[in-house]
């Protein structure tokens, strides 16, 4: 069992930065490859990033390839989204995934509750 919790949501304005963080409990975080979804209003969950349980390969969503960054710390426990040229299409609420080692991200094992972002225009 895995416990994930976000932080870092809130609201920016089009053209900023944030970025997010993802607690997990447990001992066995190295064990899963992580990865970030995001909802908008009236819209289905779509995939944004995921990584690699050692870090070392990354995945993107088109839509934000060359803005966000997903990287992990296994010491802590901790996997973050930096999202840079963030814009109104980014208005979300961005939720952290753990999945096993090659798991289809169509079936996520663990979901965090979410945390919300916003862009101001």
């Amino acid at each position: 069992q895995v416990q994930l919790v976000e932080s870092g949501g809130g609201l920016v304005q089009a053209g900023g930065s944030l970025s997010l963080s993802c607690a997990a409990s447990g001992r066995t975080f190295s064990s899963y490859a992580m990865g970030w979804f995001r909802q908008a209003p009236g819209k289905e969950r779509e995939f944004v990033a995921a990584i690699s349980r050692s870090g070392g390969s990354t995945y993107y969503a088109d839509s934000v390839k060359g803005r966000f960054t997903i990287s992990r710390d296994n010491y802590k426990n901790t996997v973050y989204l930096h999202m840079n040229s963030l814009n109104s299409e980014d208005t979300a609420v961005y939720y952290c995934a753990a999945n096993w080692a090659g798991s289809s991200w169509r079936n996520v094992a663990y979901w965090g509750q979410g945390t919300q972002v916003t862009v101001s225009s």
